[in-house]
């Protein structure tokens, strides 16, 4: 099975990986933890945003697959939500 990564999530991952180098310029630079907790925060939250519409658009691809195999597609359902449980 291909998969195809979106332009988009590819961005939002290149965004996370300057954010982050951002995060260990702070450190670096010796800046309030609070301030550096934050921006740790905006990390997860945005990797958290990625790997749903990661799952998201996966689902939807294999969804219309099964579905037009003929198959049952509530196991891919209950794959996609274990996915998302298990990120967090």
């Amino acid at each position: 099975m291909d998969y195809n990564y979106s332009d988009d999530i590819k961005r939002r991952l290149k965004r996370i990986e300057g954010q982050v180098r951002g995060v260990l310029k702070m450190m670096d630079e010796q800046k309030n933890c609070k301030d550096v907790v934050a921006q740790l925060s905006a990390v997860r939250n945005a990797s958290d945003k990625a790997i749903a519409q990661i799952v998201a658009e996966n689902l939807q691809r294999c969804l219309l697959e099964e579905q037009a195999a003929g198959g049952d597609t509530s196991k891919l359902v209950k794959e996609a939500v274990e996915l998302l449980v298990k990120s967090r």
